[in-house]
């Protein structure tokens, strides 16, 4: 079965299926990657592996139901055992909520017959390299250089009983670095998306996190409080993310987000920000690159199964600062009345800045710089506000330099509210928000600044 190519294994499937309608997705999933510690590569290797999902619709009287099951390591003898499965759970199932009929008229992806695109260690052939360089120049200065390189690549086939036969190839790369003292008591980190790591420079990293070591020789104690606060692009980009995975529609027009207009309705084309913000997301920027069209394994509040193979266009989430759009599928789409707006690949903030951080840390007369977030959880959906922990270097700017490193703090804040309040955005940058790297990679932000950040507690984290 594994010598079998995945568009044969989609195409038998769908034979064997006696259901009223039938979407199957095979996911060939191939991995690399390097870890090290202390200036040295402590393990590397490589992966591969095949997910097949099943979704069986049947037409009842009571409307069409469906069933899904996802199995990896597939076998030819698991493949009909697979499809019954998918059959039964939706035999045995009530009708589903969302159902629509399946996708078609899709033309055929032309290379949905060829086999899987995979990664290997060549992916590292250049970055690998320049990281012992790295290791060098932190043995030199005094510093010790842990963290992760990791790339992925999934071909994604979809076919179905309507005539989807579409293909994606997504590649993921993520890279963490992380220096310390060697007494473990200062600590910095930075880290990196890429498509192919052909764009990441370990020893630039390197030079960036002895900066920070640097800052953080002298130790100052602040109270908790609000602060001005430049947030750098990564924690902009993790609470964006959190702020869309909050924007369905259904449950706006159901009053139960933030976006819920009080006494119903939702606050589109309300003002969100004074800055001329643009949030959007396109499956085709350049370095950003995403499915062009859904790919739902399973239905929830922002994918239905039913609406595999429907296309994603780029779209405005927030326009000139006003909101412009809330995720829909086609059923919540016709529930509220809203256009469909398939969830996203990428997410992009822009709003018009051309200063880089520094330069903004450079007209700051006192406030903290952020290194990024983590530990970010939910405390009130209605007004979306989240509760996390600063880590790895929070620094004191005074004058327009950066003075010390500070102690970490528990925070308080909406994302929505903070576009209303902050001041400024710097310029637009690739990043990789931090604390949702194992499920969302692909983000554009700028950096801003926040007059008055609610730094609620002081935190004994590093």
């Amino acid at each position: 079965m594994s010598r079998t190519k995945p568009h044969e294994i989609v195409e038998r499937a769908l034979e064997l299926s006696t259901a009223d309608g039938c979407v199957v997705i095979a996911d060939e999933e191939s991995s690399a990657n390097l870890r090290w510690a202390g200036n040295a590569l402590t393990t590397n290797g490589v992966t591969r592996g095949r997910t097949l999902t099943v979704i069986a619709t049947v037409d009842g009287k009571e409307g069409t139901a469906s069933g899904v099951v996802s199995r990896s390591a597939v076998t030819a003898a698991d493949l009909e055992p697979l499809v019954r499965a998918a059959e039964e759970a939706a035999r045995s199932g009530a009708s589903a909520e969302d159902a629509q009929p399946l996708v078609s008229g899709v033309p055929a992806s032309t290379d949905f017959t060829e086999g899987p695109a995979e990664t290997s260690s060549a992916v590292f052939a250049r970055f690998a390299p320049a990281l012992g360089e790295a290791f060098a120049r932190a043995r030199e200065g005094g510093r010790e250089l842990y963290g992760f390189a990791n790339h992925e690549l999934v071909s994604t086939y979809i076919g179905s009983s309507a005539g989807l036969r579409l293909r994606h190839d997504q590649p993921n790369g993520t890279l963490e670095l992380n220096a310390k003292s060697p007494d473990r008591l200062r600590s910095a980190w930075a880290g990196r998306s890429t498509r192919d790591f052909t764009d990441v420079d370990p020893t630039a990293l390197d030079a960036e996190l002895a900066v920070r070591l640097g800052w953080a020789e002298r130790k100052i104690e602040l109270p908790a409080g609000r602060y001005e606060t430049l947030l750098p692009p990564t924690a902009v980009a993790d609470l964006m993310i959190y702020q869309m995975w909050s924007a369905s529609a259904r449950d706006a027009v159901e009053g139960r987000t933030v976006f819920s207009k009080p006494g119903g309705g939702t606050r589109l084309g309300e003002k969100l920000s004074e800055l001329p913000l643009t949030l959007r997301s396109d499956p085709h920027a350049p370095g950003l690159e995403s499915a062009p069209f859904v790919i739902a394994h399973s239905s929830g509040d922002d994918a239905s199964v039913f609406d595999n193979g429907l296309a994603v266009p780029a779209t405005e989430w927030i326009s000139g600062g006003e909101l412009a759009r809330l995720t829909t599928t086609r059923h919540s789409a016709e529930l509220t009345g809203q256009p469909v707006s398939p969830g996203f690949g990428n997410l992009i903030l822009n709003a018009g800045g051309d200063r880089s951080l520094e330069e903004m840390v450079a007209s700051t007369e006192r406030g903290l710089l952020l290194t990024c977030l983590w530990y970010i959880r939910e405390v009130d959906p209605a007004t979306l506000l989240l509760t996390g922990l600063t880590r790895d270097g929070v620094y004191l700017v005074e004058n327009g330099q950066v003075v010390g490193e500070v102690n970490n703090f528990r925070f308080n804040e909406s994302p929505v509210d903070l576009l209303s309040r902050a001041s400024e955005a710097g310029r637009t940058e690739k990043t990789l928000p931090r604390e949702w790297s194992d499920w969302f990679t692909r983000a554009a932000m700028p950096a801003l600044r926040i007059p008055d950040f609610n730094m609620s507690s002081v935190s004994k984290g590093v």
